[in-house]
């Protein structure tokens, strides 16, 4: 399989360790895990986040519920209150209380009217019974109270106390402790205090009508109330107004407590299915927090036997010290069951939206991976030296099988210029021969050159003889030499003859000694001179040259010097233009800082240079065309040729725009 042969290549080639070859070079586990990353990564997690953010936003949701039914029963215990105030002043106050001819009768019924466990008047002072040392009946003794209002507060009564004033309600609040687990430990095996709602009233006392005589005269304190312990009908009518029927869902309920201390002494929460938890004992740790910390509880808690929703308010006395607890709550069991069937029901469906979407992504990934494989395997082919591999991928318009058919098409390409390279390097074979056999003449030409130049100096001696003596024999021979002047003439014209001749064979054999000389040329002719030399070029790269010469003056460089310049400069455009394209070659009369000159432009047609690349051009052995043959070596040639000259060469491009070349020559004079 392709992949797995590029896979166990790699190693070996990049020198890392081999176990991470099928990961690194296959672009099918690449390609899957990009595919499946979403769904079984990032899609997971994010579920997850949101699950856990749901799940505490639940949560909240139902401490707002406990909490708001917590409210609706605080909301009713402060009513009870409020309701046996306004009662009890009211009576206190009525025309039926201070003119009943039999009180303790008018008292006892209304008692029983307005739900009271007793209604009765307290002497002021010590003595007054167990009801004197409560706060309210305190407050309304001292007249702390405005006129005509109740002091109302819920209080705690000793067993002994509460057996004074009625032995009924005494053995009513006494209730035997039950083990409860997480309650906090405590010796004590019953609870005999009564919490009680006391409200009290100062009215003028009366005597007779069936009173105490010793309450003639003054005033006394009209005091009532309820007890708390065991009054199932109080925590029943909080939980119906708490938790009206609908209010749950199904299979969970409501419940509400009144706790004296950590006892609760009334409530509608189960032992058994017949039996209520009076007797039972409020968990430690919800003691610590509502008992001693005086702090409101919100939050689960295990309530007797099961965990509840709950919402726990301490009740405090006229101090404002915690004496009881207030509780309402519902079952946990369903909402969690709730939540974990929606948590489930949630994973399944992802599960099922996974179990059917991984199947049509890596359906689709097959699309791609089909394609990819006959790339890798093509390329290994290719590579193995089957040049005639392809991967018969059609172009089905999208960027894989574009790829692929790009991929052949590059391939028919290469196998072409693999062909032409084959071509080209038997040509290549022939031109070496053929180069080889030059050399070979050129050597011989060298060891002629070599002769050639130790003749002419030889020639130039006596040359140079010679003509100094035909100088001294026309001098000597004077005016009788006009009748040989024209035998003179010939001889000095062939003296000169032999000197060019002489000086020729001289730059034959020694052509650096004659560089740099200088004559005067006009551009327009060199231009013309260098048309035959780049034709081959243009041909081949398909491109055009367009000469204008315009300039009428010459400068001083010699002929091969300039043509040198003009080729170099041509030849670069042309390979700047690997489309084909126009080169326009103008030269025109210029003055620069007043000298007049000639400036010859070189402008082409393509992919221009960028910033970094223009600064650096003339520099020596710089080359932007890598191993395609360039020296780096031609610019510097060519800025050296100009400026000896007493001229300048400057560059001008953008990338995508072209460049343009422009040399300034000054004019011979």
């Amino acid at each position: 399989m392709a992949e797995a042969g590029m896979a166990g290549a790699e190693p070996a080639a990049s020198g890392r360790p081999g176990w991470r070859g099928p990961w690194r070079g296959s672009i099918r586990h690449r390609l899957l895990a990009i595919a499946l990353l979403p769904t079984l990564v990032i899609l997971p997690a994010l579920l997850g986040v949101t699950m856990v953010r749901w799940s505490a936003k639940f949560d909240d949701l139902l401490i707002t519920k406990v909490n708001s039914d917590l409210t609706v029963a605080r909301q009713y215990l402060t009513r009870i209150l409020e309701t046996n105030g306004d009662q009890i002043a009211a009576l206190g106050q009525s025309v039926a209380f201070a003119t009943a001819p039999d009180l303790p009768a008018l008292l006892d019924r209304r008692r029983r009217e307005m739900g009271l466990d007793f209604l009765l008047l307290v002497p002021p002072g010590p003595g007054g019974g167990p009801l004197a040392d409560t706060a309210e009946v305190r407050l309304a003794a001292a007249g702390q109270v405005a006129a005509g209002q109740a002091a109302t507060g819920i209080g705690i009564m000793a067993g002994a106390d509460l057996a004074r004033l009625s032995p009924d309600l005494a053995e009513r609040a006494r209730l035997a402790l039950v083990p409860t687990p997480n309650a906090q430990p405590t010796r004590r095996s019953a609870e005999d205090r009564g919490m009680l709602i006391v409200s009290a009233v100062l009215v003028a006392a009366r005597s007779g009508a069936g009173m105490d005589a010793g309450m003639d005269g003054g005033t006394a304190v009209l005091a009532g109330g309820v007890l708390l312990n065991r009054n199932l009908g109080f925590i029943d009518t909080i939980n119906d107004l708490v938790y009206r029927a609908g209010s749950l869902p199904e299979g969970s309920e409501g419940t509400a407590t009144l706790f004296l201390d950590d006892v609760r002494i009334s409530t509608d929460v189960r032992l058994f299915e017949d039996r209520r938890a009076l007797g039972t004992r409020v968990s430690a740790e919800v003691r610590r927090k509502v008992l001693e910390g005086g702090e409101t509880w919100l939050d689960r808690a295990f309530v007797v036997n099961d965990w509840y929703i709950s919402a726990y308010e301490p009740i405090r006395d006229r101090a404002g010290s915690p004496i009881g607890m207030l509780y309402v709550g519902f079952l946990e069991a369903p909402f969690a069951a709730a939540k974990r069937a929606t948590i489930w029901l949630v994973l399944l469906g992802f599960a099922g939206v996974t179990a059917v979407s991984i199947p049509v992504f890596l359906r689709w990934a097959q699309g791609v991976f089909r394609p990819l494989e006959k790339v890798t395997d093509t390329i290994a082919q290719v590579e193995a030296g089957r040049m005639e591999a392809r991967t018969g991928v059609t172009d089905r318009g999208d960027e894989v099988g574009r790829v692929a058919s790009h991929l052949d098409h590059l391939l028919d390409l290469l196998q072409q210029r693999d062909r032409e390279l084959r071509r080209w390097n038997d040509e290549l074979n022939a031109r070496v021969e053929d180069t080889t056999r030059k050399l070979l003449l050129s050597e011989k030409l060298a060891t002629i050159g070599e002769i050639t130049a130790s003749a002419a100096h030889e020639i130039n001696n006596p040359v140079a003889v010679i003509q100094g003596n035909l100088d001294l024999l026309r001098d000597i021979l004077a005016d009788a030499g006009v009748t040989a002047e024209t035998e003179l003439r010939l001889m000095d014209e062939q003296v000169q003859r032999i000197s060019r001749i002489v000086d020729r064979l001289l730059q034959f054999a020694r052509p650096e000694e004659y560089a740099g000389w200088t004559a005067r040329t006009d551009p327009r002719d060199a231009l013309s001179d260098c048309l035959p030399l780049v034709r081959h070029m243009l041909t081949r790269a398909g491109a055009v040259l367009r000469a204008d010469g315009r300039s009428s003056r010459q400068v001083l460089m010699n002929r091969v010097e300039l043509q040198q310049v003009l080729v170099n400069l041509i030849v670069n455009a042309i390979n700047a233009m690997p489309a084909g394209g126009e080169v326009l070659v103008v030269s025109r009369n210029a003055d620069r800082e007043g000298a007049p000159g000639v400036e010859i432009a070189v402008e082409d047609q393509g992919t221009g240079m960028a910033p970094e690349v223009l600064d650096r051009i003339f520099e020596p052995f710089y080359t932007t065309r890598g191993q395609a043959g360039g020296t780096g070596l031609g610019l510097s040639v060519c800025r050296t040729l100009v400026e000896r000259q007493g001229g300048m060469i400057s560059a001008a491009s953008r990338p995508g725009q072209g460049s343009r070349f422009a040399l300034w020559l000054p004019e011979a004079r």
